[in-house]
């Protein structure tokens, strides 16, 4: 299964953009039409289109004569010509990413990171955090997909497949209850929504929530709360706590004795 297929049409061709201004073109060009309606037209020089119009609203063609497309964007319209056409063509597409090995899905099919994980011909799609460390080739789960390492309070290494081994019910088992909420009597619960949270027990009435950093609990801050060991230094569960560099309080030296 492929995502959908790249066009590709090659010939003598006029090309005219209109938008802000006009401009046109005449030359042997090879004009491409992504999945997503982007367009780009190539000349002999360099890699960077002669014209282009990104992710058009729509791209229509008309196949009489020799060719012609006409790709439409708000104010933009990006048009091709072909005065003498040397090729049109369909070919298969998909992502393109940093291989990881074999599908487990199929028989020939190979795993790659570009948004997720996704298998180049069957087209099975994995979501991972961005921030996720996909694992060497032997550590792979039970199921044959390759296991993930993500920071979430503590390095958790799960299936790529959250039916299959569950990230959040991880963190939950971690970390449900294990801080109390610093605005009021409840306690912390591991909440999805959007991303992993920290958010009160008694929501709605205490409407207070954290999203989980991407790092492991190294301490607690002044403040009560959890700190993090993150990629970009250490970090109360607060994003605005301003308690995090308070000094702890040193004890006053005993008075002098009489003796």
């Amino acid at each position: 299964m492929i995502d959908d297929a790249i066009r590709v049409l090659a010939g003598d061709c006029t090309v005219i953009t209109e938008g802000p201004e006009r401009e046109e073109y005449r030359g042997r060009v090879t004009t491409i039409v992504k999945p997503d309606n982007t367009v780009l037209v190539h000349d002999v020089d360099g890699y960077q289109p002669v014209a282009w119009l990104t992710r058009a609203d729509s791209v229509s063609s008309d196949r009489a004569a020799d060719f012609a497309l006409v790709a439409k964007k708000e104010g933009q319209t990006l048009r091709v010509a072909a005065h003498d056409r040397d090729g049109f063509a369909h070919y298969p597409s998909s992502a393109a990413g940093t291989p990881l090995g074999p599908c487990p899905d199929c028989e020939n099919g190979t795993l790659v990171r570009s948004s997720g994980v996704r298998c180049i011909d069957c087209g099975s799609e994995y979501g991972v955090p961005r921030d996720a460390t996909i694992q060497p080739d032997g550590n792979r789960c039970a199921c044959g997909l390759p296991r993930m390492r993500v920071e979430r309070g503590l390095a958790f290494n799960v299936c790529l497949d959250r039916d299959c081994e569950s990230l959040d019910a991880a963190v939950r088992e971690a970390f449900d209850r294990e801080w109390a909420c610093p605005n009021c009597d409840g306690d912390l619960r591991i909440l999805r929504r959007g991303g992993l949270i920290a958010g009160c027990e008694r929501y709605p009435d205490c409407d207070t929530g954290f999203a989980l950093p991407n790092g492991v609990v190294d301490g607690e801050c002044a403040c009560g709360l959890p700190t993090f060991d993150t990629h970009s230094g250490t970090r109360c569960l607060d994003p605005n706590c301003d308690r995090m560099l308070e000094p702890a309080l040193e004890a006053e030296p005993e008075p002098a004795s009489d003796d």
